[in-house]
This record gives structure tokens, sequence and C-alpha cells, in this order.
């Protein structure tokens, strides 16, 4: 039986619950009146549930469309504003014992190099990304309870916050490491991690157990209630994504909605952040066995009723998708964004990788340097934010959310993605982006409607030009 608060994997992510909602979207795709009081609804920024969402899913009118795409930018912009959040993820081991037949870290591929990042070689790589103007990094590393335990993710983690290089620093870190005990998530909390990230791949049960035929990560239930843990684990910011491509859309997109709706329902914090990745060609993977691809169109209207479900979510959208994808999709609602990505171990201290050993995890598609991205950006009036204030000043969990559902987030978010704009101009942009950069600073101080808060965001920003660095509201 569906039951949103219950802690059994099969239970709030209910099978027939699905199927359910996808007959009921099938049967009123084309009912006007209902469709126009569910977006009437969605006008409030309250959210609609899984079953809401699969109506205008289903629903192929494209002023429904046209309707659903404005909202999800106003929703966007009335609870993030023009910011956009920058991040890099960085390989740490691609050692792992599950046999994913998606993902080419899988145990019986042969066609990628194996490596594991020593404490010394991580300290190049954060080095690396810090000359690029990163501060905030999600770790990622396959499962491998020989190779990549949990005490070496720890110590990762202290040395990453140790390293400081010029003017450069990882402010914080967000962790995307497989299912795990309650214990290592206290563990993880106590490191000072940011996020806990985890994507469930497909909420389709039985396609789950055959995409994992080998492996720890075979068990559905425990790989499904790992959000769970982390909570009791006191980890109150969670991530959640699916690998689009793997199983149909619309099964993916209702899983996903119920599964934030459980983490609502039960602790009262919905997720941090949800992930949209789509499944792309990896060394040793046969993606043509994958037939349940999603084109461009699909992709974006999922990405605008993920930003009108959950308004509140962080939105995230990698490298793996192109410069045009994802210019599409930040005016439908993304709010963090990677820049200069790697996906291999060790592939941002060293560039000359050959290509037999690739220990790349998929294909890039967004090449940009960091400062392309930033410039990008600027031009297209987005704020690059550099900011991890919310993290270190305790505003996670049920603090975050209250600020975010209220849209009171940007009384501080704003200057401080501003502040650490300038700490990206003054350390690390070329010519160019200064240029735009400043102008746009200067432009958007004006807009904190707080006088104190401009203000003070006012003299911050002349101390960064002056060599002062990490304000923060």
């Amino acid at each position: 039986m569906y039951n949103v608060k219950s802690k059994k994997a099969e239970e709030f992510i209910n099978h027939e619950e699905i199927l359910a909602t996808l007959k009921y979207a099938d049967e009123h795709k084309n009912d006007s009146a209902l469709i126009d009081e569910i977006l009437k609804k969605a006008e409030l920024k309250k959210g609609l549930d899984h079953r809401e969402a699969s109506v205008l899913l289903a629903c192929e009118d494209k002023e429904v469309t046209d309707r659903l795409y404005k909202l999800a930018s106003e929703i966007k912009e009335e609870i993030y504003g023009n910011r956009i959040v920058m991040f890099a993820p960085l390989y740490l081991s691609n050692y792992c014992v599950n046999g994913c037949v998606y993902c080419p870290y899988h145990q019986g591929n042969k066609c990628i190099a194996r490596r594991k990042l020593t404490q010394a070689e991580i300290e190049k790589e954060v080095i690396a990304l810090q000359d690029m103007g990163h501060k905030r990094l999600a770790l990622e590393a396959g499962e491998d309870p020989v190779n990549n335990p949990i005490e070496y993710i720890l110590e990762s983690i202290d040395t990453i916050y140790k390293i400081k290089h010029k003017n450069g620093a990882i402010r914080r870190v967000n962790v995307n490491i497989a299912a795990t005990t309650v214990e290592n998530y206290k563990k993880l909390k106590d490191a000072g991690i940011g996020t806990y990230i985890l994507f469930q791949e497909t909420y389709h049960k039985e396609s789950y157990e055959r995409l994992h035929p080998t492996g720890p990560k075979h068990n559905y239930a425990y790989h499904t209630e790992a959000m769970d843990r982390a909570m009791e684990g006191g980890i109150d910011d969670v991530g959640l994504g699916v690998l689009f491509g793997l199983e149909l859309y619309r099964y993916e997109l209702a899983g996903l909605l119920m599964h934030a709706e459980h983490l609502e329902a039960t602790f009262g914090v919905g997720p941090h952040t949800i992930s949209v990745p789509r499944i792309k060609k990896a060394a040793g993977v046969d993606t043509t066995q994958f037939d349940n691809g999603i084109d461009d169109e699909t992709f974006a209207k999922i990405c605008a009723l993920i930003r009108v479900c959950v308004p509140y979510t962080g939105m995230i959208i990698s490298t793996r998708e192109s410069k045009e994808v994802r210019e599409k999709v930040l005016k439908l609602g993304v709010s963090q964004i990677s820049g200069a990505s790697k996906t291999s171990v060790g592939g941002y201290a060293d560039e000359n990788v050959h290509e037999e050993e690739d220990s790349s995890q998929f294909d890039i598609s967004d090449n940009r340097t960091l400062d392309e991205v930033v410039n990008w950006l600027i031009k297209s009036g987005y704020i690059p934010s550099f900011c991890t204030a919310c993290y270190r000043e305790g505003r996670t969990g049920d603090r975050f959310m209250s600020l975010a559902k209220t849209g009171q987030i940007q009384n501080c978010c704003h200057p401080n993605a501003l502040m650490t704009l300038k700490e990206y101009l003054c350390d690390y942009a070329s010519s160019d982006t200064i240029k735009v950069g400043n102008e746009m600073i200067l432009r958007e101080l004006e807009k904190i409607p707080n006088e104190k808060a401009r203000k003070i965001a006012k003299e911050n920003v002349e101390k960064i030009a002056m060599g002062e660095r990490d304000f923060r509201f």
C-alpha cells in the first residue's frame, strides 16, 4: 500500500500508485478544467504533488506548456533570483564492486584505467580547482569497501578543507557516495559536509534490480531508503536525482516527486537539491541498449515541472548537457551548474591523461573553461555565485527551507553572491569578465532592498577590491 510516511521503500515509492497515477494522467491530459485548476494551484508557489505533475507532463497542449514555462521562470526568480551557484565535481576513485550496466565504473569493465587519488594527489587537484576560482566541490567515488572505505572519504574531506592556496579555499564539500549506514552518515556530518547527494538511477524496482545485477547496490530498498538514514544521521540537506534514459521518464518523474514528498512528510525537510542527469556515452558501456532517452524539449518540460512542483529545491544541471540545453533550462528553474568539470580521476591537475588511460565516468558536452561559463552567465543576466554561506552559518535543513519557501533567502543570498563574484573577478577572471562582472555588481548592489544590507555589501565589495576576503551575511 502507498504510504508517504512509511520508512519502507516500496511503500513510499509505490509501484501501484505510480501506475495508477500514469493512468489518471492519461485519462485527464485533455481535461482543460482540471489542468487550469492545477496551474492555478501552482501559481500559489506552494508546489504540486506527483499526480498533478503527471497530468501536466502528459498534456501536449502548447498553451499549457507555455503557461508552465512562464510559471517555472517566475518561481525561480521569486525564490532564487537571478543567481546561479557554481560547483565542480572531484572524482577521488573509480574502483567499484558494483555491476551497474550503464556505468563504466562497473567491476567487470576492462576498458577504463582504475585509479585512486592519494592525499598528495588530492591536494594537487584541489589547488588546480582553486586556481580556476572554485569554492564548492562535489566529491565522487565508486563503491569499494577496500579501496574507498569511509575512512578514506573522511580523510579526503579533511585534506580538502585544509588546503589554502593564494586566495583559494574550498569552503564547502558536498558528497556523492554510495548508500551507507546511519553511523557513517553521522561521520560525514561531523566532517562538515554540505549536501549528501545520491542518485536513485531509476525508481522502477524491477528495472533497478536488472540494471544493478551484482554488488551491494543491487539492494533496491537499502539504496532507496538511504536518505532516511542520512536524515537520521544528522544530515539535513540531501540531494535526489534520477538518471533519465534508463526507464520511462513519466514513471521516473512520478517516483522522484514521491520521494520528495516522502522526505517532506516524514522529516519536514524536502530535498535540498534535485539533479536531472541524462545517460551519456562512456567507455565500455553500450548506450544503445537504453532506449528510454528523452529529447531536449521533454527534458526542458521535466525541469520546469520539478521547479513548479518543488519550488524550494535547488536544481542542478551538469556539464553532461550542452551549452544550448543548459541555456534553455536556466530559464526554467535550474539554480546550480557545474563549470569546467572533469569526470576522470586526476583530471584537473593532469590534463595530459592519455586516451588509453581514460578514467572518465561519462563524456562531457560543455567543455568551456570556468571563466567562459562565468562570462556567459553574466552576459545572459545571471549572477555566478560562489557562495557557501548558508552551510557555514547553519542555514541548513528546516532553517534553509523556511527561508526558501518564503523567498526570504534572497536577503542574504543576493549580497553574498555579489561578494563572492567580486572575489572571483579580483583573483581569477579574464579582462572581459572583469569588465562585465564589475558592471553587473554595480547594478545588482542597488537592487538589494534592505538599506543596511546594501550599505554593508557595498563596503565589503570595496574591501574585497583592496585584498580582504570571505565576507558573508
